[in-house]
């Protein structure tokens, strides 16, 4: 017999409760909220979303098993976290993030820096087809960089990503990119020059945005602070352009299709290797003790541990360091407890309900690329996955764009303008908690920042409200009467 779905409003409950609790854990907590509270609240409300799957007689065992699928697709991620962590404390290990901070203070103006980090992110991305890969690599080169030059760290992020989601959306190599046409029944290079009349002009306006924002800064004690920050790296490290060979292998990897864990861990590997080499008068200072049991203890404590470089430099002091693998727990913590609430509201049908009431409100083309928008948004804050915001709404509204006579790479598009972007403005999110961590930086800090994410859904539902280049079905694509 087939089991009763849930009610709109049980199926809102579990989401009102979780936001509620989260909305009151920033005001209590302030940037201190994602070291458990939000966790907690995740898992209550998780609580709250299985009492609702009881009431409409759904099995315990059964949503657990749809958790365990959840967290299933978590792993790679979690992985990918554990193995930036311990390439983030490889590359302090060896000098080449310093490096990468020295001679980027050396070519990049703080007026242009924005705007130049914005499109150094986008280039990376387009040619590895991997955000995360870019901001594990550039971006926390790049924040380095602009922590120095006294931008806003937020601001600085904001460039990063913006620049890093519009090269994983437009790159052929990307995963969400193969993934959101073969969901909406569209091939890839028709999706990706569709994708262009939204993207394009998102990712000009936030140039222009970060132009004038770079312009219009105070720039006072700018240069001496660089001046400071570059003689301090210069007397602590031994800097070489030689460093660069190992984020450079990194990338060509990832641009040779090498899955994002080997290549982390290569670059990880690497960069130890370049520190016993290039740094072994920083390493004799830290270890106070020659041999190699201690350069190894120092190695295995950059990977897996805190690790820091002592520096009177203020700048440099938090530069500096890092958390390594366990540095990133707290991060995938979160993750998991968001595959826990995601998982239970997918099994109990909660998402299902919210989703065909949304699509009942679908009247015309631009509530339909409204309607398609905001469930990918919604399954960003509920499922906590940028793939199930991608594949869920692609599924369910895949019939409803052939009877409005809307071509796929019209679903396609949307999904994308809003589905993979808003991923990471989602603090639990698996992509807002991944970047949060490996920047460094608070989701609530950069996410008004991330003006190509947050310009991107409106511009999808700007061209459908004009009418702009709407892509119709051929003749024969149309479904029969």
């Amino acid at each position: 017999m087939k089991k009763p779905s849930p009610s709109l409003f049980a199926a809102i409950l579990p989401l009102a409760i979780l936001i509620g609790l989260l909305s009151y854990n920033v005001i209590s907590f302030g940037d201190n909220a994602l070291s458990y509270s939000n966790q907690i609240a995740l898992l209550l409300a998780a609580g709250i979303g299985g009492l609702v799957g009881l009431y409409y007689k759904m099995s315990f065992s059964d949503m657990m098993d749809g958790v365990v699928d959840n967290l299933k697709q978590a792993i790679p991620a979690i992985l990918i976290l554990l193995l930036i962590g311990g390439l983030a404390g490889s590359w302090l290990f060896s000098g080449i993030v310093p490096a990468m901070i020295y001679y980027g203070l050396k070519v990049l103006s703080p007026e242009y820096f924005l705007f130049t980090s914005c499109i150094i992110c986008a280039v990376v991305s387009i040619a590895t087809g991997s955000s995360w890969g870019t901001i594990a690599t550039v971006g926390i080169a790049l924040l380095g960089i602009g922590t120095t030059m006294n931008i806003h760290e937020g601001l600085v992020a904001g460039a990063i990503i913006s620049g890093a989601y519009f090269g994983d959306k437009m790159s052929p190599l990307s995963d969400t990119t193969n993934l959101a046409p073969a969901v909406a029944g569209t091939d890839l290079f028709t999706h990706i020059r569709y994708m262009a009349i939204t993207t394009v002009p998102s990712i000009l306006i936030t140039l222009i945005i970060f132009l004038i924002i770079g312009f219009t800064q105070s720039s006072s004690g700018e240069a001496m602070s660089i001046d400071n920050v570059s003689l301090a790296l210069e007397s602590q490290f031994n800097l070489s352009p030689v460093l660069f060979l190992v984020p450079a292998t990194v990338v060509f990897l990832i641009i040779k299709r090498i899955p994002a864990a080997p290549s982390l861990a290569i670059g990880a590997i690497l960069g130890i290797a370049f520190g016993f080499v290039f740094q072994q008068d920083l390493l004799a200072a830290l270890s106070q003790e020659s041999g190699f049991q201690h350069a190894y203890m120092l190695a295995m404590t950059a990977l897996g541990s805190e690790f820091s470089i002592p520096s009177e430099n203020p700048v440099l002091a938090d530069l500096l360091s890092t958390g390594g693998m366990s540095g990133m727990l707290n991060t995938i913590w979160l993750i998991v407890c968001a595959m826990i609430f995601g998982g239970i509201m997918e099994r109990n049908g909660c998402l299902t309900t919210v989703s065909s009431g949304l699509l009942s409100i679908a009247r015309g083309r631009t509530s339909l690329v409204g309607t398609t928008a905001a469930s990918s948004i919604f399954m960003n804050f509920t499922a906590s996955d940028q793939y199930l915001a991608i594949v869920v709404p692609g599924k369910m509204y895949q019939d409803a764009y052939q009877k409005h006579n809307l071509h796929p790479s019209n679903l396609s598009r949307t999904l994308e303008d809003a589905g993979t972007v808003t991923s990471v403005l989602v603090p639990w999110n698996t992509c807002g908690a991944t970047q949060a961590g490996v920047l460094g930086v608070a989701t609530v800090v950069y996410w008004p920042f991330c003006f190509f994410c947050l310009i991107s859904p409106l511009m999808t539902l700007l061209v459908s409200f004009i009418g702009f280049r709407i892509k119709t079905l051929d003749s024969d694509q149309r479904p029969n009467e």
